[in-house]
């Protein structure tokens, strides 16, 4: 039957240690010391000694090894959950200002509706111009209206330029997101190619 991902890495570290070869650095290093052991003559001995050391070597330079991947792959965590927060903290903004804008476009709209109530108004009012008292509401009614209007184009100016805010934040978060699928295929591809050396390197 087929093994899962987990059965097979476990099976891997209890055969071949951190899958870098070191059983066999291993085993050979306890036969060499076997072989030291039985040596019948000095120069056996000191060959099989040699040969003791330089396993040693070997060992510890795949430890080192080991240990600064280790490190590495620490580091890369570290750096992408920087990432992903930074990215959560964008998106959140980016709801803020979506939030915002919705407030505007609402204000905007009831000042629309506000001078339209005034244009009508004003064309009641025109109907009856030798009112003096009349005339005096009409003229509070068109500063009231222009002192809207510029509102109103104040508001619409902001509101473009929180849509731009809001789509440069946008392609931002994009640009993270296709940058973080890349650096996670990059590294399945390299972890793939590193495990099918090793596989060629064994058989």
């Amino acid at each position: 039957g087929s093994f899962s991902s987990d059965e097979v890495i476990r099976k891997r570290l209890l055969i071949d240690g951190d899958g870098a070869g070191d059983d066999r650095r291993i085993n050979l290093l306890v036969k060499s010391f076997i072989k030291w052991c039985n040596s019948g003559s000095q120069e056996e001995g000191y060959s099989q000694y040699q040969r003791m050391l330089s396993t040693l070597s070997q060992c510890e330079f795949s430890m080192g090894k080991t240990l600064l991947v280790y490190d590495m792959n620490l580091r890369e965590m570290e750096n992408y959950e920087k990432i992903y927060k930074d990215i959560e903290n964008s998106i959140t903004a980016a709801h803020e200002k979506i939030s915002e804008c919705k407030k505007q476009i609402l204000q905007a709209k009831r000042i629309r509706k506000n001078r339209q109530e005034y244009d009508a108004f004003a064309k009641v009012i025109q109907h009856h111009p030798d009112r003096h008292e009349t005339l005096k509401q009409l003229e509070a009614l068109g500063k009231e209206l222009q002192h809207l209007s510029h509102i109103k184009e104040n508001v619409e100016d902001k509101l473009e330029l929180r849509r731009k805010q809001f789509h440069v934040l946008l392609s931002t978060i994009h640009e993270l997101q296709q940058t973080l699928e890349n650096d996670e295929k990059l590294s399945e591809a390299e972890e793939s190619q590193e495990t099918q050396m090793e596989t060629e390197t064994k058989q």
